[in-house]
């Protein structure tokens, strides 16, 4: 269906931008262009933009969204199935510039030719620039949220209430990107300030809980780092060795959360501190070590084990110079599995072959010449020298390789059995579409289940220990 074309005192149709017209705000200019492509069927994007030094906007253009090509990559060549090239160079645009004299924008080039076929209208809703969530939808969408749905759940369920997903307007990714924006907005206005009043609740309920909160430089939470009375006694008496994970996501739209955990006397998994963070940086991992050694007296564990991340590696002899630090054999083992078993000929072998040459140098060469030699012997064996990943790993064989670390503690901590079943435990509790506080709120049902416990059984062992059974 052609659209209406009403046209003004100028005899130009008044949906169509014009030199000369003007708007209070670049996002009115937007808007209008978008509406304007929305009804022909194209999509817009924003081009370039030119501010003054205070920050005002003084020219922007606006562009079709098939303008220009895609930029060559460099990893092209071995991807197997390239994305498809949507772009032709269009050059259909509006600009706009800012009149101090009248203090608005005017529309000082318009560009209408465009060298493609528009969608048809029954489509135009679902151009990048068009696809829009409603104040409705979002209500339903934050109910869903709040009644625990998952995401792709809620994105069915509302599809079928309007015949079809094709008919709602916006896409999951949408979806998704509005739940990601709004907790990133509660975060740094509402949820921050609860944040805080819970963590003062927890401090005067029990002075020995500790937490510490690292902000930007706008002032807004990045990291969390805490750790409550019980984590930190049982650090006291158990800490010597930890492992530290930060493999657990809330989902993807989530920060890290990391965890520093251990054995206790029962060979149970005990919690040390737990944090949740915006990143995974070097800078990060530094704030975060020094808070955890802050909360539990300047004591460092004599062992401490993670995953092989370069920024941990080079936080960890910052902030804990005498700490061995060890790599999960694990992870070493999944990591070799994806990018070394291809120098084995034999298909059906391959897993199996790799697992028993790491496991040579990882539990039975005990003599460090004789680890060399033998690696050596298993680069030429399998002409493998030049291979990428061993060479990355034979790096860090301080961390790893059975003569360099057998003599450290341990407390038969080889893999990543603590985390990995601290991590399951977790996910009994907390939910993917949990936002912050209800995440603080189940993870200490989590300590608390764990500590319950803990100190049942050590109740048991002590009256067991008195005669009482």
């Amino acid at each position: 269906m052609e659209p209406n074309n009403h046209e003004n005192d100028g005899g130009e149709c008044d949906w169509k931008p014009r030199v000369r017209m003007t708007f209070d705000t670049e996002q009115e200019a937007y808007d209008f262009y978008n509406t304007y492509g929305g009804r022909l069927g194209f999509s817009i994007r924003r081009g370039y933009v030119n501010k003054s030094k205070d920050g005002q906007i003084t020219s922007r253009q606006f562009v079709c969204n098939k303008e220009g090509f895609r930029v060559v990559d460099k990893r092209d060549s071995l991807t197997k199935n390239p994305r498809q090239e949507v772009r032709t160079g269009c050059q259909a645009r509006v600009v706009i510039k800012w009149d101090r004299n009248i203090q608005k924008f005017f529309v000082s080039d318009f560009v209408e030719q465009h060298n493609h076929i528009f969608v048809p209208a029954e489509c135009t809703h679902m151009l990048p620039s068009q696809r829009k969530i409603s104040a409705s939808q979002a209500t339903e969408i934050d109910l869903a949220e709040r009644s625990g749905i998952r995401l792709n759940a809620a994105f069915e369920l509302m599809g079928n209430e309007v015949g079809g997903r094709e008919s709602l307007g916006f896409t999951k990714l949408d979806q998704k990107n509005y739940l990601r924006t709004k907790r990133q907005n509660s975060l740094a206005y509402g949820e921050a300030g609860s944040i805080l009043q819970y963590f003062r609740d927890k401090s005067l309920e029990n002075p020995s809980f500790f937490y510490s909160v690292q902000l930007d430089n706008e002032e807004q939470i990045t990291n969390i780092f805490w750790a409550d009375a019980q984590m930190i006694m049982d650090y006291g008496q158990f800490g010597d060795a930890v492992t530290f994970d930060t493999t657990y996501k809330l989902n993807s739209a989530h920060r890290p959360f990391a965890s520093f955990v251990g054995f206790n006397h029962h060979r149970e998994t005990v919690i040390f501190g737990a944090a949740l963070m915006y990143d995974e940086t070097a800078d990060s991992f530094v704030w975060l070590f020094r808070r955890f050694l802050e909360a539990m007296s300047s004591k460092a564990p004599k062992t401490i084990f993670t995953d092989k991340d370069a920024a941990m590696a080079k936080a960890i002899p910052i902030l804990m110079p005498n700490t061995t630090h060890r790599l999960y054999t694990w992870h070493l083992m999944q990591n070799a599995l994806r990018h070394a078993n291809s120098i084995f000929k034999d298909k059906a072998m391959k897993d199996k072959e790799m697992k028993s040459v790491l496991y040579t140098f990882i539990y039975d060469i005990e003599d460090e010449e004789e680890f060399m030699l033998k690696w050596e012997e298993m680069l030429d064996k399998y002409e493998v020298t030049d291979n990428h990943w061993l060479k990355l790993t034979f790096g860090v064989k301080e961390k790893w390789g059975w003569p360099y670390v057998r003599n450290a503690w341990g407390a038969g901590m080889s893999s990543t059995q603590l985390s990995e079943s601290f991590n399951a435990f977790l996910k009994d509790f907390i939910q993917s579409d949990h936002n912050l506080m209800q995440f603080f709120m189940h993870l200490g049902r989590v300590c608390l289940r764990k500590g319950t416990k803990s100190y049942k059984l050590n109740m048991l062992y002590a009256k067991v220990a008195q005669g009482e059974y």
